[in-house]
């Protein structure tokens, strides 16, 4: 297993609740960084919910990754909040 097939796509009674959108990798290494896109599903909804994002860190230990942490960003306005205090930071 490589970083490039790690995901975060979750099947739960054959509907795919958590749906990956997109990723990067931040990262590579014994740990692992990946930042996700992805959408989950809405019941209510009969549809899937906006954009929402997670950073999330793996560890390889034999062959293997565990996750050890992960950060939520559950809408655009706290990921536009945390891209603007970074790129204001990187000036």
């Amino acid at each position: 297993m490589t970083p490039d097939d790690l995901t975060i796509d979750y099947e739960e009674n054959g509907i795919l609740t958590t749906k990956q959108t997109d990723k990067v990798i931040l990262s590579k290494g014994a740990w692992v960084t990946i930042l996700f896109r992805y959408q989950t599903w809405v019941a209510a909804d009969d549809a899937y919910s906006e954009d929402k994002y997670t950073i999330r860190r793996y560890q390889k230990r034999n062959g293997e990754y565990t996750a050890r942490s992960k950060f939520n960003i559950t809408n655009a306005k706290q990921a536009k909040l945390i891209v603007d205090s970074l790129n204001g930071w990187m000036q």
